[in-house]
């Protein structure tokens, strides 16, 4: 795969994501879920709650994953050739349970301003309508911020369980993924997922987000990674490139990150959620 084609960014611009992306060999995506049962094996609670952010900084194949070229070229044709990996997200839905993602934009509460990022979805195991896939409202991103109120519902994924209300289902896209397949949303677009009502895991590993290094974080503190190109701003502190799969080091570079990303998620919030 090289850059996206002329007819996807279209559909980008228009629609405000892209799906069904080639990125990854099936058996790299299992080794990604190798890696992610791994350490739910072997270190229980590594995973859970706020500490399914910044992932990619306790395992340098999850880090070795947001470096892809496949995938970088596919960020790039979309906010630029200075790319910096901003934060990455496990969304685990185990089989026959209750959790689900409301509908949201994603940049309610994130602070990263202006526009300039793109998240992007890696099915780590296929994802399609049956183990909730993603939903998306197309064209939802040329509007502004909606109002979302924060539910906090045990069962959803999202930290404030913040909902956007009436999303009509019929409006939106499911977005069906192989195994090793991407899609890519735009930082304004209303989406959401529900039940997994299969026999096995959906997991996705989301680099959340790859932001241009023109993009700043104006309510908090982010951690980064240079991915591609320059950054000539250097709004943000850079993070620790982990050597050693849940080191010492890398335990506390993630926890140091995620002491700043709790203070952003939860800004101006009198509660907090599980995530």
């Amino acid at each position: 795969m090289t850059m996206l084609t002329a007819d996807q960014i279209d559909h980008y611009r228009n629609k405000g994501y892209i799906s069904s992306v080639s990125a990854l060999t099936s058996n790299e995506a299992k080794e990604i879920r190798n890696e992610i049962e791994k350490i739910e094996k072997n270190w229980p609670g590594a995973l859970e709650g706020i500490n399914r952010n910044y992932v990619h900084l306790i395992s340098p194949l999850l880090n070795k994953i947001c470096l892809n070229k496949n995938i970088l070229d596919a960020v790039e044709s979309i906010i630029g050739k200075n790319i910096l990996i901003c934060g990455t997200t496990l969304f685990i839905k185990e089989k026959k349970e209750k959790g689900f993602v409301s509908f949201h934009q994603d940049a309610k509460y994130i602070g990263l301003e202006p526009h300039n990022w793109v998240t992007v979805w890696l099915a780590v195991t296929d994802t399609n309508e049956k183990n909730g896939c993603m939903r998306m409202l197309p064209g939802s991103h040329k509007e502004n911020l909606k109002f979302h109120e924060e539910k906090f519902d045990k069962n959803n994924l999202l930290t404030r369980g913040q909902t956007i209300k009436d999303v009509s289902l019929d409006k939106t896209d499911p977005i069906i993924l192989k195994a090793g397949e991407i899609s890519l949303h735009h930082p304004l677009i209303v989406h959401g997922s529900g039940l997994n009502n299969s026999d096995d895991r959906r997991i996705g590993f989301v680099i959340q987000s790859y932001i241009g290094t023109n993009v700043n974080q104006v309510i908090g503190k982010m951690y980064v990674q240079k991915a591609r190109g320059e950054d000539k701003h250097n709004y943000h502190e850079y993070s620790e490139i982990p050597l050693t799969l849940m080191g010492k080091k890398e335990i506390i570079s993630q926890n140091k990150a995620n002491k700043e990303l709790s203070k952003i998620f939860y800004n101006g919030s009198n509660k907090k959620g599980k995530f």
